[in-house]
């Protein structure tokens, strides 16, 4: 009898220890969720004219999952299909200190890149956190480890951000930069709500409608249209979400951060291009959310709209959002553009490449996809 009341209690402290450790875990999730914008910040929302009176909206009508494709996304997710994952570890670099030349690219992973121009640095969609999720213990999980850890990046000039998905909006990175880096984040209409609930002063908040620009270290960075969506939680669309247009005195680059393929490319590259670099979206993409997602083809359509020269694919490797195989974004990429004869790279996370000397393509994910 004492034997069996000692397993119970056992059971029952195990039990009481679990539940609080979920609790400590899931203690940060309601401000993950992020902050809504109000006061001055709402206000200069609803001037914007892509605001439509709720939420912001894009130039041409999209459907963020195509209507029915309920049965087809779960026979997806549970089919056997594609190798989702790389079936061995995902080289992964430690990038060299110092530039190559006034225009340098290091891909960290997923959408977060920085970019090193005419003696600047910008960073692009920092994540580091092991999953893209308000939650620490669920949610896609990262692939690969971070090349190096936050807190070494080098000093930065401004930390940009495309919109407020997980993937793409990090609260720890986020917090990290704060406390390690002194350059404002620039992020489109709303986002600095967020920001504010993180504890990033405002004075390093930067919010942009599209086709406004700040100018930074003598650069100038500008928010652009993008073909996307935006929320946290439930709403839908409550902040704004776009692509970015970076311009030095000799050198530009084009990001598109998320987005499925629109006809606005071609007037970004009349207003804003040529560029000598595009960072184009080529992951996550499906047939049921076509519109919000583009697939390696239409990236190359859209960089070949924007007038660039050298394409380097990001979103992809890092995070399994979608249902493609791993490897499948850059396969297709590759093809396409030897078929159209186009300059690309396709760094190993952590690589360092020079625009002008990039490396020889070498199919390095094929050993590990």
């Amino acid at each position: 009898m004492a034997g069996n009341r000692a397993l119970r209690m056992g059971a029952i402290l195990a039990g009481a220890a679990a539940v609080a450790a979920a609790g400590w875990a899931l203690r940060e999730v309601p401000a993950a969720l992020g902050g809504r914008p109000s006061g001055q910040r709402a206000a200069r929302m609803r001037r914007s004219p892509h605001f439509t009176g709720a939420a912001f909206a894009n130039s041409s009508p999209v459907v963020v999952a195509t209507p029915g494709q309920g049965g087809r996304l779960l026979r997806d997710m549970m089919a056997s299909g594609p190798r989702r994952k790389p079936a061995g570890p995902v080289p992964v670099l430690v990038p060299s200190a110092a530039a190559e030349s006034d225009l340098d690219i290091v891909w960290y992973g997923h959408a977060t890149t920085l970019v090193e121009i005419e003696g600047r640095r910008v960073l692009f969609d920092p994540v580091w956190s092991d999953r893209c999720s308000p939650a620490p213990l669920a949610g896609p999980k990262r692939l690969h480890p971070p090349p190096v850890p936050a807190e070494e990046l080098p000093p930065l000039d401004a930390i940009v951000i495309s919109h407020d998905h997980y993937d793409h909006l990090d609260m720890a990175t986020v917090r990290t930069l704060t406390r390690t880096q002194v350059a404002p984040f620039l992020v489109p209409l709303g986002v600095g709500a967020h920001l504010d609930r993180w504890g990033v002063p405002a004075n390093r908040i930067v919010e942009l409608d599209w086709d406004e620009t700040f100018t930074i270290a003598g650069l100038g960075v500008t928010l652009t249209e993008a073909r996307h969506f935006s929320g946290r939680a439930f709403s839908r669309n409550p902040t704004l979400w776009g692509s970015w247009v970076l311009a030095g005195e000799r050198r530009k680059v084009f990001y598109t951060g998320d987005s499925g393929y629109f006809d606005g490319y071609a007037r970004l590259g009349a207003q804003y291009g040529p560029f000598d670099v595009t960072l184009m979206q080529i992951g996550a993409y499906s047939p049921s959310w076509p519109d919000i997602h583009m697939t390696p083809e239409e990236a190359v359509e859209a960089h070949l709209a924007l007038g660039g020269d050298l394409l380097v694919p990001v979103h992809w490797a890092t995070f399994v959002l979608a249902f493609h195989g791993w490897a499948e974004p850059v396969d297709r990429l590759w093809r396409e553009a030897k078929d159209r004869g186009l300059r690309i790279a396709v760094p190993r996370p952590g690589e360092r490449i020079s625009v002008d000397r990039p490396p020889v393509v070498d199919a390095w994910w094929q050993a590990v996809g």
